[in-house]
């Protein structure tokens, strides 16, 4: 029987070219990007090697530049030695010492600037603070902050004394915090009293108590950094508040030298047996991506502001936030809130304040603003924007040309960027200007990385529009070396699906008839309606091209006669259909099947006021196919960003609480899902009658895990 590949069904013909001005002042032009390929495909270690001796400051410079004897665990730049934080901080001090590092903003509107010369000092101070209660080389430091300048100062401080960190994003629960703290084996906790996020206060010290309850045997100490001044219980011989820690502490620390090969950090994922993996960076391969990344696709100069505007507890936020710009010398900003708050104006008055001039935000942040209209960003100066970009998931290509026609007032070029948090820099991106763009592709592999897309089998799919396995065929400095204490999982999960030939990235994507990258999902996410294997991507981008709608989210649903059929959650402009939507849930039915192809058509359509996300912004997938499918939610939805939307997913309606007292304030954080719901028209809606919940017509398939 012949395999099948996973079918495009997407049709984008629209093409941006450089603007000649941009084209005239960027940092790479089309000759440097030719010589940078033509480098890297005929030696493709020494490409790496010459970056590696050019762009970092070696302790003990390397002589051994990639070894492949314990492949797939393969390590670059064996032995050399150098520090990262001296690579990111004092290597700008004499001549950037006196220029703003880091901008930051919070939610309440407070905000401070620091200097390259006072990053640097607080960084030393907190490092000696760090060496005076024992912490050294080798010792792993959970942070669980706010984003806050204090956040970076200690990722750096452990990177100065060869710790090494792991961040956990301030969202996540007591136990998942347990689960990485004890994985880690960590010594010490860095959190803070408290931080704000959506209007309200994350009780970060109380959630880090009730994790250490719980166990975590290693820890030794926990340091508080105070952040929103209120009381907080401090646990004797235990507690230590940072500024009590750092009172009297030098601002001189020198470097403690490590190997190329010595973990940076750790960063923790979620894995398909639910426990979560800790995935292991190297120093100088690690930095090294991420510096050259932020030259070749943020176009970065000495002039730039740069915001990214993900959290630190993500990868973006260490690759782009807190490393890869910094070691550039570039001046980053940092807010902490959520981008509603005060309302749907805040990201814009944040680059219209700080001058922000490179904007790289995640498709789903683009999809709720655009949802609240033109207006609110027409009403600032968005002049100094000459860069926008796209990370965490492929953007839609409607969403795509909003951002472009509104944001980028048709004249910045847009990066849709493709990495991941195993690959610790990007890999696939329009280089800007160079590279003609496509909205909703990715466009080429950057210079050193070979992608391909494969069949089951690995053999390389040459057909445009026939999508397969997406895959790295060559390792690459900034990868992920393990994952931590199991190494066994590492090879199982990345490299086993092609016999150790490819890294499995674990998403599918098709090439078009100009070598361009479109990314169609996750490869748990393509669906297998009647024989045709169909993206979820494709349609989710289909439905968001209707005029009336935001945002869409796609699943498969056990279906007896085509196997799966297609089950669509969509977010509408405005309001909610309410009462009969038979009419409009043929419309777009109509409309997918005009864009893609009668296949594609979704069999169920249900409407939401907005779709489950982390409070990182990523939809939850899995929660998603675990609704269309009828089956019981095990999955963790502590980071749920309003955990009062799944019974409206369910298709049960509720009154709202907000109903019940629009105006007051509940007086304590006893019911999150009243306080996280959004302010908006549902709270205007009358009650409506509960309909019984569908029952499932067909046997449950097992649930295949992600």
């Amino acid at each position: 029987m012949p395999k099948k590949n996973i079918e495009s069904v997407l049709q984008e013909k629209r093409r941006f070219e450089p603007q000649a001005e941009f084209r005239a002042r960027a940092r790479i032009k089309p000759s440097d990007l030719e010589a940078l390929q033509r480098h890297a495909a005929q030696d493709y270690v020494g490409f790496w090697a010459d970056l590696a001796r050019r762009e970092l400051t070696w302790h003990r410079p390397f002589t051994i530049p990639f070894d492949d004897h314990h492949a797939p665990n393969y390590r670059w730049f064996i032995d050399g030695d150098l520090n990262v934080s001296y690579n990111v901080l004092d290597v700008n001090l004499e001549e950037r010492g006196h220029k703003t590092a880091i901008i930051f903003e919070g939610e309440p509107g407070d905000s401070r600037r620091l200097s390259f010369r006072e990053l640097h000092a607080e960084v030393c101070r907190f490092a000696n603070a760090l060496k005076s209660l024992g912490i050294h080389k080798g010792d792993r430091v959970v942070i669980y902050m706010p984003l806050v300048p204090e956040i970076i100062i200690a990722m750096h401080a452990c990177a100065r004394i060869g710790a090494v960190h792991s961040v956990v994003f301030g969202g996540f629960s007591a136990l998942s915090l347990k689960d990485r703290i004890e994985d880690a084996g960590a010594r010490l906790v860095i959190t803070a009293d408290g931080g704000h996020r959506g209007g309200h206060v994350i009780p970060l010290k109380a959630t880090t108590d009730k994790a250490l309850a719980g166990g975590c045997p290693t820890i030794e100490k926990v340091i508080v950094y105070r952040r929103i001044g209120e009381a907080v219980p401090m646990h004797e011989g235990r507690d230590l508040w940072w500024h009590d820690l750092v009172t009297g502490q030098s601002p001189v620390c020198e470097p403690e030298f490590v190997n190329a090969e010595h973990p940076l950090f750790l960063l923790y994922t979620s894995g398909s047996t639910g426990k979560p993996k800790g995935i292991q960076h190297s120093s100088a391969g690690y930095l090294l991506g991420v510096k050259v990344t932020s030259q070749w696709v943020f176009d970065l100069n000495d002039t730039d502001v740069f915001w990214c505007t993900a959290d630190v507890g993500w990868v973006t936020g260490h690759s782009y936030v807190a490393y890869g710009p910094l070691a550039n010398g570039t001046t980053v900003v940092m807010y902490e809130g959520a981008p509603t708050i005060p309302d749907g104006g805040r990201f814009w008055k944040v680059c219209e304040t700080h001058g922000v001039t490179v904007f790289y935000t995640a498709p789903t942040a683009i999809r709720a603003l655009m949802k609240l209209g033109d207006k609110i960003p027409a009403r600032y100066n968005l002049s100094r924007l000459r860069l926008l970009g796209t990370v965490g998931e492929p953007i839609n290509p409607e969403a795509w040309m909003w951002y472009h026609r509104v944001i980028g007032q048709e004249r910045c070029p847009i990066v849709d960027t493709w990495w991941q948090t195993e690959t610790g820099n990007i890999m696939i991106s329009p280089v800007p200007g160079v590279t003609a763009t496509k909205p909703g592709s990715c466009t080429r592999p950057l210079p050193g990385i070979v992608a391909d897309v494969v069949d089951e089998d690995g053999v390389p799919v040459t057909e445009p529009g026939q999508g397969g396995f997406l895959v790295i065929r060559k390792p690459w400095p900034g990868m992920l070396r393990t994952i931590w204490g199991d190494n066994h999982r590492y090879v199982s999960t990345y490299w086993e699906r092609f016999q150790n030939r490819y890294y499995l990235a674990g998403d599918s994507a098709q090439r078009d008839q100009d070598g361009y990258f479109w990314i169609m999902g996750r490869i748990d996410d393509v669906l297998n309606v009647a024989g045709h294997r169909l993206g979820t991507m494709e349609i989710e981008s289909a439905l968001v091209a209707h005029a009336r709608v935001a945002e869409a989210a796609v699943v498969g649903r056990p279906h007896e006669i085509k196997g799966e059929s297609v089950f669509a959650y969509v977010v509408c402009r405005g309001e909610r259909p309410m009462g009969d939507t038979a009419a409009f849930v043929r419309e777009l039915r109509d409309w997918v099947a005009e864009q893609l192809g009668a296949i594609a058509k979704p069999d169920d359509i249900r409407f939401a006021d907005n779709l489950p996300k982390t409070r990182s912004g990523k939809i939850m997938r899995r929660l998603l196919r675990a609704i269309a499918r009828d089956e019981e939610i095990t999955q963790d939805v502590s980071t749920l960003e309003n955990p009062a939307i799944i019974d409206q997913l369910r298709g049960v309606e509720r009154p709202l609480p907000a109903k019940r007292a629009p105006r007051k304030k509940p007086e304590t954080a006893r019911k999150p899902m009243a306080k996280t719901t959004k302010k908006s028209s549902v709270a205007k809606r009358k009650p409506v009658k509960r309909p019984k919940p569908r029952r499932a017509s067909m046997r449950r398939r097992a649930r295949r895990p992600k």
